[in-house]
């Protein structure tokens, strides 16, 4: 297949970090492994990546366009500003999906630190990006600890994505942190494949070939 030239692709990658006070923030066991996996198959694709990224301990891929985040909101408003631009958003973040309601400047001492932290949502970018479509294509991730299937299908609908790549927590050998994964691409048009379990950088080979054979249908 002759690799799609022209397309700017934006991915992001890794947690978010949430801060409660200076030194404590909430989090996630996301590694950036899969995100970055994909910003090299972009790039091996030919196309023009743009990786935004929350914290990670990774050597960026050599040609990537590397934008460093830490929280929700600092991503959200990095992925705004270049989204008009790409013709492929990957969005592979596990963003943290709460805050803190109140940041405390100084460290709090354990021994007056409240038994309860009251939490706020943080922005959903993957929807607010769907909702400002034009002609990208959108690709969302989902990792489920139950009902794979079903909730995927709920936010590939609710998101209003072009795919969802989705994937078991839990299973040996796949989700955060691991060096494989096993994943089902859920498309819009109702088809699901299921790629057997492989390095993370074979996987995301396979899912940037399989985007780049439907923007070669549709061009």
């Amino acid at each position: 297949m002759s690799k799609t030239s022209s397309i700017r692709c934006l991915i992001t990658a890794g947690p978010t970090r949430e801060f409660l006070d200076p030194v404590r923030f909430l989090s996630n066991p996301s590694t950036g492994k899969m995100g970055f996996a994909l910003a090299q198959s972009a790039l091996d694709q030919g196309w023009t990546v743009d990786l935004v990224t929350g914290p990670v301990c990774l050597t960026e891929p050599d040609g990537v366009i590397l934008y460093p985040v830490v929280s929700a909101e600092e991503m959200y408003h990095q992925v705004d500003a270049l989204f008009d631009v790409c013709d492929v958003f990957i969005m592979c973040a596990a963003v943290s999906d709460f805050r803190p309601l109140e940041y405390i400047p100084e460290k709090v001492k354990k021994e007056q630190a409240e038994r309860s932290i009251q939490l706020a949502k943080t922005i959903d970018i993957l929807k607010v990006m769907s909702q400002r479509k034009d002609k990208q294509c959108i690709v969302g991730f989902a990792a489920e600890t139950n009902n794979l299937s079903e909730n995927a299908k709920h936010k590939l609908q609710s998101k209003a994505c072009d795919w969802i790549i989705a994937n078991q927590i839990g299973e040996p050998g796949a989700g955060f942190a691991s060096d494989t994964n096993s994943v089902t691409l859920f498309h819009k048009s109702g088809t699901e494949t299921t790629l057997e379990p492989d390095t993370k950088a074979n996987i995301a080979a396979a899912l940037i070939q399989t985007i780049a054979k439907e923007l070669s249908y549709e061009s």
